[in-house]
C-alpha cells in the first residue's frame, strides 16, 4: 500500500490551522513546519494571511527541489451561509494580502435543496473574484459531502465545473457529520473531472492519507501533517 514516499505525501498536504483559538505564535510555528516538511500550503484563517505570507517569505530555501509553501485561506467558512459578495470580498482580501489559494464553502442549504443555479452562481461569483485578482489564483469549493446524498454530491460537482472552480473539496472538518470519506472521494473524482479533488476533515494518519490518494485525491487538508510525515520517515 505504501507506494508514495514521505516527501511525495508531504507535497500533497495543505497544513491546516483553522481553529478559532489559534494564536499568532501557532501560526508562525505552522509556517515553519510547512517549510521544514515540504508541505504544499499553509491554510489559515483570513486574519492571519498577511502574517503567514511574511513568515514564509522569511525562510531561505536551497537546492533545486526546494519550494516555498503557498498560503491558502478560507471564505464563507465554515458554514457557507454568507452572501456570495461577502465570500468574494473575503477571497479578494486574502489574495491581496498574500494568499494564492482560497477554500470557499458552497451554499450547502441550496445544494441540499437541489437549487443548482444558486449554487453555481455562488461559486462563479467567488471564482471570478479569485481569477481576476490573481492569474495563478486557485479556488477550492467545499461541498461538505457527509451531509449530502449521492445525487447531491454529483450535482455539487457539476456546479463546481460550471462555476469555474479549480478544485472540489470534501469537507470543512468542522461539521459534526464528519469529514472525508474514501467512497465520496472516488465519487467526486468521477463526477468533477477534470477538476482535481482535495480530501479534508478527519485525516490524521498516514494510512488515512494513502487511502485518500489511492481514491484519487490530489491534495490533502490536515492539521496532522507533521505527525503523518514523521511516522512515514520512521
Amino acid at each position: 500500500m505504501m507506494d508514495f514516499t514521505a516527501d511525495e505525501i508531504a507535497r500533497t498536504i495543505d497544513h491546516t490551522l483553522l481553529r478559532p483559538e489559534a494564536t499568532p505564535g501557532e501560526i508562525d510555528s505552522a509556517c515553519d513546519d510547512a517549510c521544514r516538511f515540504g508541505f504544499y500550503a499553509v491554510c489559515v484563517n483570513p486574519v492571519y494571511v498577511a502574517r503567514a505570507a511574511r513568515r514564509l517569505a522569511d525562510h531561505v530555501f536551497v537546492g533545486s527541489n526546494a519550494r516555498r509553501p503557498v498560503v491558502a485561506s478560507v471564505a464563507g467558512f465554515p458554514l457557507g451561509a454568507s452572501r456570495s459578495a461577502t465570500k468574494a470580498d473575503e477571497a479578494r482580501r486574502a489574495l491581496d494580502e498574500g494568499a494564492t489559494e482560497v477554500d470557499m464553502v458552497a451554499n450547502i442549504g441550496a445544494l441540499i435543496e437541489g437549487a443548482a443555479d444558486a449554487v453555481t452562481e455562488d461559486i462563479s461569483t467567488v471564482a471570478e473574484a479569485v481569477h481576476r485578482c490573481r492569474s495563478d489564483g486557485i479556488l477550492k469549493v467545499i461541498l461538505e459531502t457527509r451531509v449530502l446524498r449521492k445525487e447531491r454530491i454529483v450535482l455539487g460537482c457539476r456546479c463546481c465545473v460550471d462555476g469555474g472552480a479549480d478544485f472540489v473539496k470534501t469537507s470543512t472538518g468542522f461539521h459534526p457529520a464528519g469529514g472525508a470519506d474514501v467512497e465520496q472521494v472516488r465519487l467526486l473524482c468521477r463526477h468533477a473531472s477534470p477538476i482535481p479533488v482535495k480530501a479534508a476533515g478527519g485525516i490524521r494518519t498516514a494510512e488515512d492519507v494513502i487511502a485518500m490518494l489511492h481514491a484519487g485525491a490530489a491534495r490533502i487538508g490536515t492539521s496532522s501533517g507533521v505527525a503523518i510525515v514523521e511516522s512515514l520517515r520512521r
